[in-house]
């Protein structure tokens, strides 16, 4: 399992964080190689379903098996029996669409990563405050660049990853690294139902890829 400051590491390298939910496992595996083989080594996996659990399991079984080096993280948790039951399965990091306190204090304990979704100043002190240090701003198609470009110098010390309508464009990653986002969530734009339901599993590889060469190129 990967402590906190190492999965933070990961993430803000990499630059993106796929994520996706799909009721089925295999498809669930199948999507998961791909990204790895594309060169993805952090993944969040949405708790977004009764099969998540069950799926996320046999992920965990597989990436031992098949996948050195992959974290692999949940997100969508709400409550702390979610995050008890998926740190009992093995998860690397944790992710909320919001701030759950009691999450924050259970995960810290463990040195595991935990992400709080945030979206309004008092919320984003409320997190520091409690000891996070990564903070996802969501949604960021609600929020926009400018938010966090405003808000940046008041929080020196926090990592920002941005997620929800995030596009797979050079000027839409461009816009929010420029604006202080050390990584971007990538869902639906990158790993869409359509492309899950049809195993178009090249389409996704190819479209990765592309994506981890516009965060080197903006890097450069």
């Amino acid at each position: 399992m990967s402590t906190i400051q190492n999965s933070i590491d990961i993430v803000a390298a990499q630059g993106i964080l796929p994520l996706y939910f799909n009721t089925d496992q295999t498809i669930s595996i199948d999507v998961l190689r791909t990204l790895y083989n594309a060169g993805i080594r952090a993944v969040e996996y949405t708790n977004r379903g009764s099969e998540a659990i069950f799926n996320f399991k046999k992920m965990v079984e597989v990436r031992n098996a098949e996948m050195p080096g992959m974290l692999l993280g949940i997100g969508t948790i709400k409550n702390v029996s979610q995050a008890e039951e998926f740190y009992a399965a093995g998860a690397d990091f944790f992710i909320s669409p919001g701030f759950v306190p009691e999450v924050a204090v259970y995960l810290k304990s463990k040195n595991v990563l935990y992400a709080p979704g945030c979206m309004t100043p008092t919320e984003i002190i409320a997190a520091e405050n409690a000891g996070i240090k990564f903070v996802k701003l969501f949604p960021g198609n609600i929020l926009g660049p400018d938010f966090l470009s405003s808000i940046k110098d008041i929080f020196p010390n926090l990592i920002f990853m941005v997620t929800g309508g995030v596009d797979t464009t050079h000027d839409n990653i461009h816009n929010w690294f420029l604006a202080g986002a050390s990584s971007v969530g990538l869902g639906s734009k990158l790993i869409s139902k359509k492309r899950m339901d049809e195993a178009d599993y090249d389409v996704i590889a190819n479209e990765t890829r592309k994506v981890l060469e516009i965060v080197q190129t903006i890097r450069k």
